[in-house]
Order: structure tokens, then C-alpha cells, then sequence
């Protein structure tokens, strides 16, 4: 590894707005970076992370600009150079892995045609050449079957494929730094595992550098050299990584450090949760009995089985985790629970009503017992209404609530998700990530429901805000007696909020049981590999974390 940096950012200062309405969003932040090193830019949404990835390659979104400062690539000062300049320098010497790669693909255009149009932009003509290349290229991310690939559109591609043809694009002219802005944040824990795999390969092979954008303090542990901690656009810590994760000197790293699922154990479960598992004579809230789904497929005789044989209970006022990855089988679980799906065979009980049997009109009564809580709370509050209306649109769906008593119960609601009331009057777009979660929980509370079903409802948090909405989950659980059934892909989370967990794969549940048990005597080689892929590893075997800590 040379000593001399290949990127130096000195004293970087990026503003959004023009003149005297410019607000100053990343302050003097000054970093390197070494060839064939990686460096993990790590902090929360609106930390400046992002921003400041995005000028050191010249597109920083509308209306930013860098306000002083340098960003120097082999010693060339690249501010205030055209975006046609830069064209010179994107793709040959520094690339970047955006985080989504559904926006970030032509959905109207092969992705063989996308990795191929970055060869074209830089001078190659000759087809025949470009069209090896990308199917060198495709193959050299792992993609099977690359000459088919080549010619298939993004939408015929998983999530995890089309983020390996992004990589492609990035790697095709082997460029010396590559940007991987969140490259994995959207996808399951094993396809995360062997994207972080292929860029460390491919930052061997070529001695690439890689500045790692991420949230997740667990990915960088295992993947970085040396970590910059950034928070309201200032670095907060820098330096090795295991020495920063060992001994971080700022209160906000400390923070992050503690609230990292990833890198934490299992919590102390609530006295109410401790005693429901002790009880010998068990009520049970939830019951799923060898449960079977069947979709028909045009054109096909045999169906296809989404679910197949699942079985297991869930204790009153404890939590059930029910985790897979895409496909697993876990979503449609879940709709069957709660009564949106119909299964093929088996049998469903909730609050000691089985869904099946139910008529059109009490199976609206049912739903009552049973609340869900979905993933994205941007996308299911609807942004017309005001924040009272959507805690109390369901006191109006069912039995009539005098007016009087809907505002107590919405007022009595917020407060025990720890809003305050003057968000009443608000829209959702006013309100944070976090806050918006919180509302979609009272909501779901709003009437008295004995089941709460939370659809990946902290995964797409940061960790900070992510801990602050578990903490408030096990709170209103001890209070309120719930019983939840937790749907993740992230066993980190089950780890420190589940009881008990189901593992889905293809349809089967491989694994059952005590999280405990199955977290450290799994028994089927699936559950193994997902536990295996959880972040943080590398830090955890080095110096195992307290509970708590």
C-alpha cells in the first residue's frame, strides 16, 4: 500500500442553496484515502456522509455546491472543474456503486447494453470487443448464465444481481477508487455477505481503494482499515478501525457503538415476557398448525407452494420472530395471519379465532385483535391526512367513538409513544423517519389490539432511532401485555428483541424454537450460513461486547 494518498480531502465545506440562503451541510472535513485501503464513512441520515461521497465525484444533487476546500485525486485538485472535465476522471479513475439499484438501472434498456455503455462513453466503438467485455464482466461479479443476463431487462434481475451489474459498470475500466455509497442496505444478509466478498476480491486483484458509505457500524467493522465517524456534517473520530471500535473517544460513536444491533448481544427480556415463558399452563395468542399456501401459475397444472408446512405458537405477551430472506416464504406467513391471504391447508388461531371460518364480517371484527405495522411508514400514512386523522381513522372504522373520546384516545395514544401532541396537526412529510414509525405504531395500538404484527418495521431506521423504537416496543409490551410476531431478515434485531423464532427458506420452516437455541445450536445448514453472514463478526470474536453495552 503506497504511502502518498490517492484521494485527500482538505478542509472540505459543501453548501446547499445560493448566496446568502446557502445552508452550510458538511464543515471542514479533511480525510484520506491509500490505494488498496478501505475507508468506512459511517454515520446517520443527515450526518453528511452521502453528501460528501457524492462531491468527491462531481454529483452532489441539485442546488449543492462546494463552498472552499480541496479534494485531491493523485495530487489534481478537482473542485470547480466542468462536469465534461469530469467526465474524464468518472469511471477511469474513480467509480461509484449507488445504494439502490432500481433506480439507478434504464429500466427500458438490457443490462448488458448499461455495463456496455460505460466502455463507449470513454472511446470504445469496436461492438464485438464491448460485447466480450461485458460478458467478461458479468461473469467476473459472479453472474450466472452472463451471455442471458446480458440480455435481460432489470425488473427480470433480483435485487441482489442487479446491485453485482452495478459493480460491474464500476469495475469496467478498473478504476483506482471506487465509491460504494450503501451498496448493500436494501438486501438479505447472505446476498450482502457476497457483494461485501466480491468488492474485497476485487479491491485485492486490482488494489482498488474503497471509500464504504454506510450506516452500519457492524459492515464497517468487518470490512474497513480505518473508520471517519461523521455526524451533522462534521467528522466526529477517525482512525484504525479496531482501534476507534475498541476505544471510541466521542460521545456519538460511543452512542452508535451501543445501539448497533450487529455488534451487541441479547437484551434482559422484561419481568412480564421472563414469567409468560415460565408458565407451565401457557395461553398461547398466536397458532399456526402445518400451514400451506398454493398460488396457481398460468399455463402450469401444479401450483406453486409459497408456504409449506409451517407450525408454531407464540405465548401471550411475548415475541415471535419469523425471518428469511427474499421469497422465504415469510410475507405470505404473515398475510395468512392476519387474514389478508387465504392458506390452501393447515390451520391459523389468533386471540383464539381462526381466520378461515370466519365471515366477511366478523373476519372485519378479527382485525380488531390483530394489528400490523409495516415496513416503510412513509408509504403507508397517507400524506393528505394530518396526523390525528391517521391515529383515528380506525376508532371511525369500527363500533362509532363519540368525537370526544377518539381525541383522548389519540391523545392518550401519542403519549405513550413518546410524541408530543403538537404533532397532531401535522402531515407526515414534517415529521422524521423515526417519528413517522412511531406513529404507525399508535395507530396500530389505537384499538386495543392483543397481536401486533411488525413487518421489518425498523429496518429501514438508522441504528440509533432503530434501538429507540425496540426500547419503546419491549416498553409497551411489559405495559400493555402485546404479543408481537417480528418479520425480519435482520437476525442481528431478532437477536435482541425475539423470544422465540421461526426460520423460513423456499416455503419451509428449517429452524424452531428458543432464539437462544436456535442462535447457537441451529440445526439446519440455511440458519447457519444466515447467522454466519451477520455483521460484526470480526469485532465480536476479537473482543466479545457485554450485554448492554
Amino acid at each position: 500500500m503506497s504511502d502518498a494518498p490517492l484521494l485527500e480531502l482538505r478542509n472540505l465545506n459543501i453548501a446547499y442553496g445560493d448566496g446568502g440562503e446557502a445552508t452550510r451541510v458538511v464543515h471542514d472535513v479533511s480525510l484520506t484515502i491509500r490505494a488498496g485501503e478501505t475507508v468506512a464513512l459511517v454515520g446517520e441520515s443527515g450526518s453528511g456522509k452521502t453528501t460528501t461521497a457524492q462531491a468527491i465525484i462531481g454529483l452532489l444533487a441539485e442546488g449543492g455546491r462546494v463552498q472552499s476546500g480541496q479534494i485531491l485525486l493523485n495530487g489534481t485538485d478537482l473542485c470547480g472543474w466542468s462536469d465534461r472535465r469530469l467526465d474524464t476522471v468518472r469511471g477511469i479513475q474513480i467509480s461509484l456503486i449507488p445504494q439502490d439499484p432500481t433506480s439507478s438501472l434504464n429500466p427500458v434498456r438490457t443490462v448488458g447494453a448499461q455495463v456496455g455503455e460505460m466502455l463507449r462513453l470513454h472511446g470504445e466503438r469496436d461492438a464485438k470487443k464491448i460485447d466480450a467485455r461485458v460478458i467478461e464482466l458479468l461473469t467476473r461479479v459472479g453472474l450466472t448464465q452472463p451471455e442471458l443476463r446480458a440480455k435481460q431487462y432489470p425488473h427480470e434481475l433480483s435485487g441482489g444481481m442487479r446491485q453485482r451489474v452495478l459493480i460491474a459498470a464500476a469495475i469496467a475500466l478498473k478504476p483506482q477508487l471506487i465509491i460504494a455509497d450503501e451498496p448493500t442496505s436494501a438486501l438479505d444478509v447472505t446476498v450482502q455477505r457476497r457483494i461485501l466478498d466480491l468488492i474485497d476480491e476485487l479491491r485485492r486483484e486490482y488494489g482498488t481503494a474503497v471509500l464504504l458509505v454506510t450506516h452500519d457500524l457492524g459492515v464497517a467493522a468487518d470490512r474497513s482499515d480505518r473508520l471517519v465517524v461523521m455526524q451533522g456534517g462534521r467528522i466526529q473520530e477517525e482512525g484504525p478501525t479496531a482501534q476507534v471500535l475498541a476505544a471510541p473517544q466521542s460521545a456519538y460513536t460511543r452512542r452508535l457503538l451501543s445501539d448497533a444491533p450487529s455488534l451487541g448481544g441479547p437484551r434482559p427480556r422484561p419481568a412480564s415476557v421472563r414469567a409468560a415463558l415460565e408458565d407451565p399452563a401457557p395461553q398461547y395468542a398466536v397458532t399456526v398448525e402445518n400451514l400451506v399456501h398454493d398460488f396457481p401459475v398460468a399455463g402450469r397444472k401444479e401450483p406453486f407452494r409459497a408456504v409449506d408446512g409451517v407450525s408454531f405458537s407464540v405465548r401471550r405477551g411475548t415475541t415471535h420472530a419469523i425471518v428469511g430472506e427474499s421469497g422465504s416464504g415469510k410475507t405470505t406467513t404473515v398475510r395468512d395471519i392476519v387474514g389478508f391471504g387465504k392458506h390452501t391447508g393447515g390451520r391459523i388461531a389468533v386471540a383464539g379465532l381462526e381466520p378461515a371460518t370466519l365471515s366477511r364480517g366478523d373476519l372485519r371484527l378479527f382485525r380488531r385483535k390483530i394489528q400490523l405495522v409495516y415496513q416503510n411508514p412513509f408509504g403507508s400514512l397517507d400524506p393528505k391526512q394530518s396526523i390525528f386523522r391517521i391515529i383515528e381513522e380506525p376508532l371511525l372504522n369500527f363500533d362509532p367513538v363519540p368525537k370526544e373520546e377518539r381525541r383522548r384516545k389519540v391523545e392518550a395514544i401519542l403519549d405513550r409513544v413518546r410524541l408530543p401532541r403538537s404533532v397532531l396537526e401535522r402531515r407526515p412529510a414534517a415529521l422524521s423517519g423515526g417519528q413517522r414509525q412511531r406513529v404507525a405504531i399508535a395507530r396500530a395500538l389505537v384499538l386495543d389490539p392483543e397481536v401486533v404484527v411488525l413487518d421489518e418495521a425498523v429496518s429501514a431506521l438508522d441504528v440509533t432511532v432503530q434501538a429507540q423504537i425496540l426500547a419503546l416496543l419491549e416498553e409497551l409490551q411489559a405495559d400493555l401485555g402485546l404479543t408481537y410476531l417480528f418479520v425480519s431478515h435482520d437476525l442481528a434485531v431478532v437477536r435482541q428483541i425475539a423470544d422465540t423464532v421461526s426460520v423460513l427458506h423456499l416455503g419451509k420452516q428449517v429452524d424452531c424454537g428458543p432464539v437462544a437455541t436456535v442462535f447457537d445450536q441451529p440445526s439446519s445448514d440455511y440458519t447457519r450460513d444466515l447467522i454466519g453472514a451477520i455483521p460484526g463478526q470480526r469485532l465480536r470474536a476479537a473482543q466479545p461486547l457485554p450485554v448492554g453495552a
